[in-house]
């Protein structure tokens, strides 16, 4: 499994701020739908349902982690079945750079003009000093 936040594009600029060179912030997240691990690139077992990365936002950082503050619009199922299991998070609608990428807490079956909510996505950081 590859399930964390992607080496390129989140740990390195993170640790390079170390370093004293400049990190530039994301404007927008974008959250994927997987039937399957993503894999280190967020590319693997995209769901076929629907393909749209929907846009959220998260709250402040408190205790350091992150949790959504605006959850993303629902997807609609466009005529598969299939069952969700993952998501990823990536910089842009289309394209772009995955971020990172979660197991749900637990499978969904989603059938053809089902909808799908996420309710809750978060990250957090550990190996801090207290």
């Amino acid at each position: 499994m590859a399930l964390g936040i992607s080496s390129a594009n989140i740990a390195t600029p993170w640790l390079n701020v170390l370093r004293n060179t400049s990190a530039t912030a994301i404007a927008t997240v974008f959250v994927k739908l997987h039937t399957g691990d993503p894999g280190s690139a967020g590319a693997n077992n995209a769901a076929a349902g629907s393909t749209t990365r929907q846009s959220f936002t998260f709250a402040a950082p408190s205790g350091n982690a992150l949790a959504l503050s605006g959850a993303p619009a629902a997807w609609t199922n466009g005529g598969t079945s299939e069952t969700l299991s993952h998501v990823s998070v990536w910089d842009a609608s289309s394209a772009g750079n995955f971020l990172f990428s979660a197991a749900l807490g637990s499978t969904q079956a989603w059938a053809s003009g089902n909808q799908f909510a996420l309710t809750a996505l978060g990250l957090s950081l550990s190996g801090i000093a207290a």
